[in-house]
Formats: C-alpha cells, structure tokens, sequence
C-alpha cells in the first residue's frame, strides 16, 4: 500500500493525505509496536530477522490477490526464508531486556539521535534519483536499525509516564519517523525492488552485529554459525523476494 500510493502522489503532501499510504502506514504502525514489544523477551537479531520474513507473505497474497505469476527461484526463497526464520529462531532462547549501563545508554542515545538528524536532512534535500533512492533506503535501514536496538535497550518503568523521562524512549520515536519518511522517499525515487532489498539488508545486518556485543543478546552454545548462516540467508532470500513480479505488483497498484 505504501509502495503504490508513494508512486501514485506527486508531492510529498499527496502522500501524506492518501488514504492508501495511511492504511498502509497504520498496518505498518502496528507491526512496528509488535515488534518493540516482541524486543522486550527475544534478541534484537531474532526480532529483525523475522520482520524481514514479511516480504515472503507480500509475495504469497501477491499471488493469491493479484494473480501474480512467480518464478520458481520466489518460491525457492519463500521455502530458504521460512527455514532460516526457523533456524534462528531454534537458535535462541527467550531472553528478557536486560537494563544497559549508564555508558551503553549515552552511545545508544547520541548514535540515534545523529542517524535521526542525518536521515531528516537527507529526506529533506534528496533529488529524484535512482541513486539518492538507494542512499535514503539505506539511510531508512540504519534509522530502523537504531530503533530496534534503543527499544531493545529502553527502561519501561513504573509508573508508565516516567518513561517519557527515558532518552531511549525518545530514540524510538525520532528514528522511526525518519525511518518511515525515508522509506516513503525512497520508494518515490528508486524502483521498489531495490529500495526494499536494501533497506531490509540493512536493518537486519546493522541491529545484529551491535545488538549482540552491546546489549549482550545471546546465542545459544553451539549454534553460533547456524545464527549467522540463517541471518545471512534471511538477508539473501529477502533481496530475491524484493526483485519478485509480486512484490513489483504491490508497488504497481494505484488507488481507486
């Protein structure tokens, strides 16, 4: 939905006003929210790695829906995603967030706010080019990959409201928004296949390799290389489902 409303606008207010865009903005919305709450009990890696596996679901109702013609090679990386979601799953246990020190706390908080910062600048200045398309997706990747660690990180305390006190708190939000609006750029400048194959690369990678030294995410013994080989093949089945006709199909549709 937000693919096929950011080619159908032709400004960014356009975009924002489509009601296409904030339906699907708000089914976008939701899963994020799941998704820092799943970050609560389970590694950040784990987390990513299965909101990457959404792209194998677009494809699947691509074809279902739309009628979408599939390669064989998209049914491979539907099958080579869900077995690789399951290895990293099998790869960890529940792992409650645990609170960061003081130090852990200032580097997440001044990183985040830097990649907020910079990805709003490159939202606001872009040209419409291929090229500034795959900068901004990848820009929205990072912004992404910085939000997952701080809601990973973040201290829900009690009461509710003195989290609002919380710095990471406000990394969540500044970063997701750029995130979002990155994204919505990107796919109005760069072809959606490219612009999603990077963004999912990136916030799966990034969050991974910081998530696991900073935060002290665990592996479980003896299945450190099945994690990264199933990581490494989310990334890769990821990048073959963003070329898909179906995911291309999605991007195509104009609202009524």
């Amino acid at each position: 939905m937000q693919a096929a409303a950011a080619r159908g606008a032709g400004t960014a207010l356009a975009l924002a006003l489509s009601p296409l865009y904030l339906v699907g903005l708000a089914g976008d919305g939701g899963g994020w929210l799941l998704s820092l709450w799943a970050l609560r009990g389970l590694p950040v890696y784990v987390v990513q790695a299965v909101l990457a596996g959404s792209l194998a679901v677009t494809v699947l109702l691509a074809r279902a829906v739309l009628r979408t013609p599939l390669r064989g090679r998209d049914y491979g990386a539907v099958a080579v995603m869900v077995g690789a979601l399951a290895v990293v799953g099998l790869s960890s246990d529940e792992q409650p967030a645990s609170v960061p020190g003081h130090g852990t706390t200032v580097v997440l908080a001044v990183a985040g706010f830097a990649v907020a910062a910079i990805t709003g600048a490159a939202v606001l200045v872009a040209g419409r080019t291929d090229r500034r398309g795959l900068l901004l997706a990848g820009l929205g990747g990072v912004a992404y990959s910085a939000t997952a660690l701080a809601g990973r990180a973040v201290e829900i305390r009690t009461p509710v409201l003195a989290t609002l006190a919380e710095p990471l708190l406000w990394v969540v939000i500044c970063t997701g928004v750029a995130g979002t609006a990155a994204y919505a750029a990107a796919l109005r400048r760069g072809t959606v296949a490219a612009v999603t194959g990077l963004l999912w690369a990136v916030e799966v990678i990034v969050p991974a390799l910081v998530a696991v030294p900073l935060l002290g995410d665990e592996i479980r013994h003896g299945w450190a290389a099945p994690a990264v080989l199933g990581v490494m093949a989310v990334v890769g089945a990821a990048a073959v489902l963003a070329r898909s006709s179906g995911t291309a199909a999605t991007a195509e549709q104009q609202p009524a």
